[in-house]
């Protein structure tokens, strides 16, 4: 295995150490002064600008891993940063003079943005100039009407000739061609522009030369340098001795940006004192630059200048003019006309995009940052000056950084259940009398986080199945939700086994949560049950909860009633005894029947079945009671045998058989003697039977005083809990359906074998009737003490 030595954790801690001082050292560049490069115009495509990885101490890996890249200003992306070997490039050649044709320098500003964090740095390349353009005059030809009256000193301006590069490959000179009468006067207007005037040294004499030509040179301090001529014809005019006056040699003018064609700008007025045609004066433009002459246009008979285009203050913020007032002799004199632009808020701010996130984890924590803006006004002063807000109301903010640049920012946690996509609205107003803005939209995903457990619709399912059921049967469903999406919402269905606990005898499908039945159920084993069912999403960690699913067992008529007296086996035997004196609705005896099933399936009917002699027994339908229909007569037979049927009323109903053997008899002993008279040749034992009958009558009499003295104990007891001392019958059968016997009206009755040998009764009440068996005590006694009686009688009944 790998041990970590001392030496490796001392050079990993030196490596966070330049780590954190790299990034210490990326901030402070951050907010310090901006990377500045220069690079000369008309080079070729992909040209070699900087290393920026080199500049800024950083690794291309670096580079690439916080996801470097270059913002220029404006729409066009004029440079590009390869992120593998952190070097700044040209895209395309540059073109200084189409780029910046009304600035000396040309400075194109750029941002290198850093990820993960978020950084920005600034950058400005210098685009430098190369002498690649001439020196241009306007016209190739400049004529000049001169009054040979002229004084030697007169100065006479010329069109100064224009070259787009700057600097020292500008126009530097004005060179003349060698002359007799002129030489070159060079000067310097605001803003660094030259100009050339034509200074007469000697009078001119039109009858002895009438028309001069000259050559003029402008050159510029390129190297090597570059020049351009223009021909100067000099016309020779008669006198004329009044030249016009203008009333001031400097116009200044304040003009609006944006001011509509037509609207005045100044008039300037010249004044011949001249007569005729000679004092008749005419204006025009002496020196105007080309976008001057598309902006501005000059009534030749009033003087007045007005707007021709669109004067825009972002383009150019002042223009200077010379005007020429020329009288109908030839005499001209000029007046300088300055106009000044004023700023309008007219440029409504641009909101650019820098960077933005496509989606958010709902679980962002607050001030995380969403997305990068960039926000520029063209205009000047607080026609420029911008702020930014958000409309409506989102968990969202904006934080100013460096530049006009804005982080778009959560103010607090977001919920994607509640909204999984906001617009946010970022609008720019600007600070001028007139506000201006805009707006940009951004749209933003909340990405799911598994943070909602699934839900069920109720606490307890409850779903019934009747019993017997076959397996497999779908009896019912489970439903829960989760609000999250996709496998975070995706919900499975599972029973929580417990440990220790049998193999439930339902199942959920996993998937619908489908509830089956695994196994049949029975209804007199289970009246109900209960298990858990986890409904769990398929979030990393799952979240989970649980409901009860309640089983309910519908009965269905599965059992036959089960006849507990008279005892099947005891069905041949004369069991129960009438006597001859019964009138009609004796109770003889009482069938006592039950059934397993609940409800319906439980309800027991009595109905006589067969009987030896039909009119003389009747059974209560719902009692199970045995009583004589009529009065017995003399004339019905000793013995009968009767069948009750027991029906219950399920569907189908099931049913069972009771079998009774009644004997009618005069009393307890003619029954025993009417026995032993129809048994021919028995004879009497003697004092045998003597012995036996005191016997008996001595353990009867013990008997009855033992069995009195139970009963008032059993009847007392029997007061005090009459739930304990009850029939343990099925609880959902009433009372007249289960085939109980009230106590008062039990009896037991105690025969020797043999059916009419029998001369012993006894007759008293029952305890209460237990299904499953009779309980330990007098009865018992009673039982055992019957059978003991019999044995000794003998079938004879002696």
């Amino acid at each position: 295995l790998w041990r970590e030595t001392p030496w490796g954790r001392r050079s990993r801690e030196r490596q966070r150490q330049v780590m954190l001082f790299l990034v210490c050292v990326c901030v402070c560049l951050s907010g310090a002064e901006p990377l500045r490069y220069s690079l000369a115009e008309e080079m070729e495509r992909d040209s070699f600008v900087a290393n920026i990885a080199e500049d800024l101490g950083l690794s291309p890996s670096q580079l690439a891993a916080r996801k470097a890249r270059v913002v220029c200003e404006g729409n066009e992306q004029l440079f590009h940063l390869n992120r593998n070997t952190g070097v700044l490039t040209a895209k395309e050649s540059l073109d200084r003079e189409e780029m910046c044709p009304h600035s000396d320098t040309c400075t194109l500003f750029f941002k290198i943005v850093f990820e993960n964090p978020l950084q920005l740095i600034r950058g400005q390349v210098e685009v430098l100039d190369v002498n690649d353009n001439s020196p241009v005059f306007p016209e190739k030809e400049m004529v000049l009407e001169i009054m040979e009256t002229a004084s030697p000193g007169s100065r006479f301006p010329l069109q100064s000739a224009r070259d787009k590069d700057v600097g020292s490959n500008g126009l530097q000179n004005y060179t003349l061609a060698s002359n007799s009468h002129f030489s070159l006067a060079l000067g310097t207007r605001r803003g660094g522009v030259k100009y050339a005037e034509l200074v007469l040294e000697r009078q001119l004499d039109r009858e002895e030369r009438p028309q001069l030509n000259l050559l003029l040179t402008a050159t510029d301090g390129g190297s090597p340098p570059r020049s351009g001529t223009a021909q100067i014809r000099i016309v020779v005019r008669d006198a004329n001795d009044n030249t016009p006056v203008f009333g001031r040699e400097v116009y200044e003018v304040r003009l609006a940006e944006n001011s509509p064609p037509g609207q005045l700008v100044v008039r300037v007025a010249a004044a011949d004192p001249d007569d005729g045609s000679n004092g008749k004066v005419r204006y025009s433009f002496s020196q105007i630059s080309e976008r001057s002459r598309q902006l501005f246009q000059l009534n030749p008979d009033t003087g007045e200048i007005q707007v021709a285009g669109n004067v825009d203050f972002e383009e150019a913020d002042h223009h200077e003019m010379v005007v020429r007032a020329t009288d109908g002799g030839g005499l001209y004199a000029h007046c300088k006309v300055q106009v000044e632009v004023l700023d309008v808020n007219d440029n409504a701010p641009e909101i650019a995009v820098t960077s933005l996130s496509a989606s958010i984890p709902e679980d962002a924590p607050p001030r995380t940052v969403v997305a990068l803006l960039s926000v520029r006004d063209r205009d000047s002063g607080d026609n420029g000056r911008t702020e930014c807000s958000i409309d409506g109301d989102v968990p969202f903010s904006l934080t100013p950084t460096v530049d006009q640049y804005y982080e778009v920012r959560t103010t607090a946690a977001l919920d994607r259940e509640r909204t999984a996509e906001y617009n946010i609205s970022v609008t720019a107003v600007d600070w001028g009398r007139r506000r201006l803005s805009s707006r940009e939209s951004l749209s933003v995903q909340v990405s799911d986080v598994n943070d909602n457990a699934p839900e069920f619709t109720q606490k307890i399912y409850t779903v019934s199945v009747s019993e017997n059921s076959s397996p497999m049967v779908r009896i019912g469903s489970v439903s829960a939700a989760d609000a999250d999406a996709g496998m975070n919402g995706r919900v499975r269905y599972a029973l929580v086994r417990r440990e220790g606990a049998e193999e439930p005898a339902v199942s959920v499908n996993a998937e619908s949560g489908a509830v089956f039945l695994l196994r049949p159920l029975d209804y007199e084993e289970v009246r109900a049950l209960e298990v858990a069912v986890r409904a769990a999403d398929g979030g990393s960690p799952p979240l989970s909860a649980q409901a009860v699913l309640r089983v309910v067992v519908r009965d269905e008529n599965d059992n036959a009633p089960v006849v507990l007296h008279p005892a099947a086996e005891s069905s041949g035997a004369a069991g129960e005894l009438v006597p001859r004196w019964a009138q009609a609705d004796y109770l003889v005896a009482k069938v006592v029947a039950v059934d397993a099933d609940a409800g319906q399936n439980a309800w027991l009917s009595y109905e006589l079945q067969k009987a030896t002699e039909p009119g003389l027994f009747r059974v209560g339908l719902h009692s199970g009671e045995v009583r004589t229909a009529r009065a017995v007569a003399e004339r019905d037979a000793a013995r009968h045998r009767l069948v009750v049927l027991v029906r219950d009323r399920g569907q189908p109903p099931r049913s069972a058989t009771a079998t009774l053997g009644i004997a009618l008899v005069s009393g307890f002993s003619d029954a025993h003697l009417r026995g032993s008279e129809e048994a021919p040749g028995a004879e009497p034992e003697g004092p045998l039977t003597l012995y036996l009958t005191v016997c008996l009558a001595c353990v009867s009499a013990l008997f009855v005083l033992t069995a009195g003295a139970a009963v008032a104990a059993k009847w007392r007891r029997a007061r005090r809990s009459a739930a304990e001392s009850l029939p343990a019958f099925p609880r959902s059968a009433p009372p007249s359906s289960a085939g109980s016997l009230p106590r008062s009206s039990a009896y037991d009755v105690c025969l020797a074998a043999g059916g009419g040998n029998s001369d012993f009764r006894f007759l008293g009440p029952l305890l209460p009737f237990f299904p499953a068996g009779l309980p330990s005590g007098p009865a018992e006694q009673r039982s055992s003490l019957c059978s003991q009686a019999a044995t000794t009688l003998g079938d004879d009944g002696d």
